[in-house]
């Protein structure tokens, strides 16, 4: 009897991370072995399934001002023993989802103060540690919209604040990079680069910070960058999130791991979830990786190591069933491929 570990990202617009791996548990079980849910992220969404803890609701103002149910998490404790902790994704409460996508959104006028509301409801949990998500945002406000919402250090009352992201982005290239994505024009673009480096300047002058070339900072258009001048760190959402579902000891255990996403292409190797469970499988035991679909340079260059199978469900199924059966696709490959 074999131990199989899933552990993948979500199928954005698709499934979870936690349907794909209950569906390749479910096939391991199936098949006479042990098996192991690991949901993961990298930061973005999916931060607060990965994370789990208690669900909590607050009012929040949403991107676009009008009032939102934000979800984040209150978690008791650590394995290490610390704790509670606040999980928030940014996305919850300024997310591009929410603005109604890149053709609804107001690129100028997005706003992350409802992110900032979030935190403070953790710290009024009496959560010691903040941990905000940054991915999915529909802003470019350089975080002034939370830090507003924030005030000062002072309100959050001594609580650490960790910033997880998946990118490295410069404070002041958010817009360039990520603009278009939210619906900026080349004018807009423009426009929201002169503001984010106005953004940069005031937080330099009021909190002593500069943002400009923190790495990371530019994620969530700037908003990493507004935490940071508040006080808090930026990390790699996924070494996060490895650290605290305690990822290596349970992959440690696995005897084939199953981990994916939506799309493989070569970003996938840089820092996020796929790229990640490889790199710390190191070959030990095989890997199947199941995607929605791939780029084909990123096996072509043989870029993943030794022991891995990519498998593409739109090239098993095609794309109208690879996006409608993501499970019962998952819980097939896996019991086609699984070692009896």
């Amino acid at each position: 009897m074999g131990h199989l570990v899933a552990a993948p990202d979500k199928f954005r617009g698709t499934a979870s991370a936690s349907e794909v791996a209950a569906a390749a548990a479910e096939a391991a079980r199936h098949g006479g072995w042990t098996a192991d849910e690991v949901p993961l992220s990298d930061g973005g969404e999916g931060l607060l399934e990965a994370v789990g803890g208690e669900p909590r609701v607050t009012e929040v103002r949403g991107p676009l001002a009008t009032s939102v149910a934000a979800e984040w998490r209150l978690v008791p404790a650590l394995p290490d023993g610390s704790g509670p902790v606040a999980v928030v994704e940014m996305a919850t409460a300024a997310g591009l989802l929410l603005a109604g996508g890149a053709e609804r959104n107001d690129p100028l006028g997005a706003s992350t103060f409802g992110v900032g509301e979030l935190v403070l409801a953790g710290v009024a949990a009496g959560a010691r540690r903040v941990i905000v998500g940054c991915g999915g945002s529909a802003t470019t406000d350089g975080g002034l919209g939370a830090v507003s919402a924030i005030g000062s250090k002072d309100r959050l009352s001594g609580a650490e604040l960790v910033v997880a992201t998946d990118v490295t982005t410069r404070f002041e290239r958010a817009a360039e990079l990520f603009g278009p994505q939210k619906g900026a024009t080349p004018e807009q673009v423009v426009a929201l680069t002169a503001r984010l480096g106005d953004v940069a300047e005031h937080y330099e002058r009021a909190f002593g910070v500069d943002v400009r070339d923190v790495p990371g900072a530019g994620a969530a258009g700037g908003l990493a960058g507004g935490l940071v001048a508040l006080g808090g760190r930026v990390v790699p959402g996924f070494d996060l999130v490895a650290g605290l579902v305690d990822l290596p000891a349970r992959l440690a255990r696995a005897d084939l791991v199953v981990t994916g996403e939506g799309r493989l292409d070569p970003t996938s190797l840089e820092g996020k979830v796929v790229g990640s469970v490889i790199r710390l499988v190191a070959g030990r035991v095989p890997v199947l990786c199941i995607v929605g679909d791939v780029d084909p340079a990123v096996v072509d260059d043989e870029q993943l190591g030794p022991g891995v199978e990519v498998v593409s469900l739109v090239d098993l199924a095609g794309p109208e069933r690879a996006r409608a059966a993501v499970a019962e696709l998952v819980r097939t490959v896996v019991a086609e491929r699984l070692p009896r």
